[in-house]
């Protein structure tokens, strides 16, 4: 039984381990050559002089759906939080969790250098992480092989291998994962050059019954990833935090505290951060508590009495511990504790989340 439990959290670690992204815009159509066939995907070309650049190329704002098989779990949509010319943070969600994982292409290889687990929030990743997991090697020809720190075994299979997905058919280099642990395990995935990972089976046997597959099905251009995100205001009136959700559209390398200080301004129904107030930083720090900083323009120009102020610092509380999961928040002023005419923290004095009487905003 826990065998059968355990296959969703195996299949879904190894598919975001290896998710991968297209290039840009070519100029074929959804039924061009490159969709469909057997046409310009690298066969003419040498197998010694092919890259994992090919395989692997990196852009940004595609979004890219795969169909599942065998398994609820199996099908998932990707998005690229951020990118530069040799790294990429992808975003994979399988409608049951969110995973963020980091890549770097170096050296002739692509290595996994984070996975991160249920990550609802959206942050920079790219330079953390210290994991060692190479998921492809060059040269890229049949038979090179290499083993991974929990000693599964990768070999590239086949550099022309026939795959079918929902989105085209294609010739495919294929690398197959074993495990010295269980000899009836494997894993295969199949990237596409010019295009990247399209297909990924997991199997426990051999029937067709024993295959977990996800298959690429749709790439969406130009495409935003959206985050409905509860921003909390104060009504002084009736002594109530109300909580409004509004939807933030974030592109590929936009700067998360930006997006989220222009949305909470936006439309607020009551004053919260003021006209000129700036988050000059915002993260998630490995204590466990929010770290935000904000501008001597929130002090200068609130304009508020105690108990107002009180409730503004309650509902940004609120509204960033929650988008990033915690009940600490540690707020500072241009670097510096927190400090007004009627509200001091000391150094290191954090606030925490309070759901009591806050209530949705109709």
């Amino acid at each position: 039984m826990k065998k059968v439990l355990l296959v969703p959290l195996i299949i879904f670690i190894l598919l975001v381990s290896s998710c991968c992204i297209i290039p840009k815009d070519n100029g074929e159509s959804d039924n061009g050559d490159i969709q469909n066939g057997y046409a310009d995907n690298g066969n003419s070309d040498s197998a010694e002089s092919l890259k994992i650049e090919d395989y692997f190329p990196i852009t940004e704002n595609r979004h890219m759906v795969y169909e599942g098989q065998g398994n609820e779990f199996a099908a998932y949509d990707m998005f690229i939080d951020y990118a530069t010319d040799t790294k990429v943070q992808q975003r994979v969600n399988n409608g049951g969790t969110i995973v963020v994982s980091v890549l770097e292409v170096k050296d002739g290889q692509l290595i996994k250098i984070l996975l991160k687990p249920e990550t609802y929030y959206r942050e920079n990743m790219l330079e953390k992480g210290d994991q060692n997991e190479v998921l492809l090697r060059e040269p890229l020809v049949n038979g090179t092989t290499w083993t991974s720190e929990d000693s599964k075994v990768r070999t590239i299979t086949n550099i022309s291998a026939d795959v079918t997905t929902p989105y085209g058919d294609y010739k495919a280099l294929e690398v197959t994962t074993t495990s010295p642990n269980n000899g009836t395990e494997k894993f295969l995935e199949y990237y596409v050059k010019d295009l990247g990972l399209v297909k990924s089976i997991f199997k426990s046997g051999e029937h067709a019954s024993d295959e977990i597959a996800s298959s690429l099905k749709e790439i969406t251009e130009d495409a935003v990833m959206k985050q409905s995100i509860a921003f909390y205001y104060p009504n002084i009136n009736d002594d109530k935090i109300y909580y409004q959700v509004k939807d933030v559209d974030f592109k590929t390398n936009d700067i998360t505290r930006n997006k989220l200080e222009a949305a909470y301004k936006k439309d607020a129904p009551w004053p919260v951060l003021t006209p000129n107030t700036k988050i000059n930083s915002l993260y998630l720090n490995e204590d466990g508590m929010v770290y935000i900083d904000l501008s001597r323009d929130f002090v200068t120009e609130m304009n508020a009495g105690a108990d107002y102020e009180a409730m503004m610092l309650q509902s940004i509380v609120n509204t960033f511990g929650n988008y990033y999961g915690v009940e600490r928040v540690l707020l500072t002023i241009d670097n510096q504790p927190y400090s007004s005419g009627h509200i001091v923290l000391e150094q290191g004095e954090y606030l925490t989340v309070n759901w009591i009487e806050t209530e949705p905003l109709d």
